[in-house]
């Protein structure tokens, strides 16, 4: 028999512990302005579940379903995401004299990006729930997920977002009929007006851990990468750094993971790479700093590293602390010539949020942080079709 939703995971707060009742919609702790988190009974599902099990089932995300939140099949929202490929870069990894260099490409989701993973898991349990009209600030990438999701589902979506989004991004959304808005400003300036209009409309805000299911689906990428190494974990992950979703969604999955008996202890070592002109991570990072302090004036042609604020940022600096990583930061200059390498070299045509994670090795390389000889891995977040404009036609 099936165990009930509330058997299946709970909800709490990781800063004071309150628990949420996981059978009706949930936001956030108001209480700590903190994200919630979600646990499964892992003692239990040590003893019925096998990995071997999970291996053999079709591919996509939903097979690791005992490990998320959506309690009927039926109400998976699916448009086959996940089971991404992790490629080795030889080129690259000897131009280098690095001997162990792969990368996580995302960009083969449905809608081209990592976006896919959250969103499919936010917008399933939100159908379970109820709830059939969302709203969401983006940088483009969300508002492309939620906009497709969303009509798979048969529900409504309305995407703020910033007037100079790439316009192929603005070109999915509106392919996928959700209603749009186009703000003067950044991402944080989209949330104002998005939370206003979901006050206003009942509308349910999908935001980046606002919600707290964005981050189960996107934590199955710890589980693909564990699982294509042999259960073992990489030494180091580099990782381009919006909201945060991905990262702390891995770092959960590797506890879960050991919990279940599937990896030992041993961790990688979380590298958070932004833009040199949105870098709040980076700098409180630096400054040993437990919060991080919106930053003035962003700019960067890496539409989804453009996130002044993060709203999740005690889970960042966490992850980083905990697993002995650090915070990068790359130039614009950089990330492009990156992503010119990657699809010279390698050919993979790079988000730019994806090739600033090239951009960062090459630093942590020089400066020794990163060893000749570790196994590396490099997360691509989607593909740089999305960021296609004429001026590149010409060139």
């Amino acid at each position: 028999m099936n165990p009930s939703p509330s058997q299946r995971f709970t909800l709490s707060c990781p800063e004071c512990g309150r628990a949420f009742d996981p059978l009706l919609p949930q936001t956030y702790c108001h209480d700590c302005n903190s994200p919630l988190l979600s646990h499964y009974p892992l003692e239990r599902l040590k003893a019925e579940l096998r990995r071997e099990e999970i291996s053999a089932r079709p591919r996509g995300m939903w097979r690791w379903h005992e490990l998320l939140p959506v309690e009927d099949p039926r109400n998976r929202v699916s448009l086959g995401e996940g089971d991404t490929p992790l490629l080795p870069l030889p080129t690259i990894a000897a131009a280098l004299g690095a001997s162990n260099l792969l990368l996580k490409d995302e960009s083969l989701n449905p809608t081209g990006t990592f976006k896919s993973r959250g969103m499919a898991a936010a917008v399933s349990k939100a159908l379970e729930l109820g709830i059939r009209e969302f709203v969401i600030p983006t940088a483009g990438n969300a508002g492309g997920a939620l906009g497709l999701y969303a009509g798979r589902a048969g529900c409504a979506a309305h995407v703020f977002m910033p007037k100079d989004t790439p316009a192929p991004i603005q070109y999915e959304i509106r392919m996928s009929g959700a209603d749009v808005h186009l703000v003067d400003g950044l991402i944080n300036d989209a949330a104002r007006l998005a939370a206003a209009e979901s006050r206003a409309h009942g509308w349910f805000d999908v935001s980046t851990f606002k919600e707290p299911y964005r981050v189960e689906g996107k934590k199955i990428m710890g589980y693909e990468l564990a699982e294509a190494l042999g259960w073992r974990l990489p030494d180091v992950i580099i990782y381009p750094t919006g909201g945060g979703t991905g990262l702390v969604g891995m770092w959960k999955a590797f506890d879960e993971m050991q919990s279940l008996g599937w990896i030992d202890s041993a961790r990688p070592r979380m590298v958070s790479v932004q833009a040199a002109g949105c870098a709040p991570v980076v700098r409180a990072f630096e400054e040993g700093a437990q919060r991080i302090q919106p930053w003035q004036n962003a700019a960067t042609i890496a539409a989804g590293l453009r996130v002044p604020a993060v709203f999740a940022d005690r889970l960042v600096l966490r992850c980083l602390y905990q697993s002995g990583g650090c915070a990068v930061s790359v130039s614009d200059e950089e990330l492009t010539l990156a992503q010119h390498e990657l699809a010279r070299a390698e050919g993979i045509l790079a988000a730019p949020e994806g090739a600033a994670t090239l951009a960062a090795l090459k630093i942590l390389l020089k400066k020794g942080w990163c060893e000749y000889g570790e196994s590396i891995v490099l997360f691509n977040t989607g593909t740089g079709l999305k960021y296609f404009q004429q001026d590149h036609a010409d060139h």
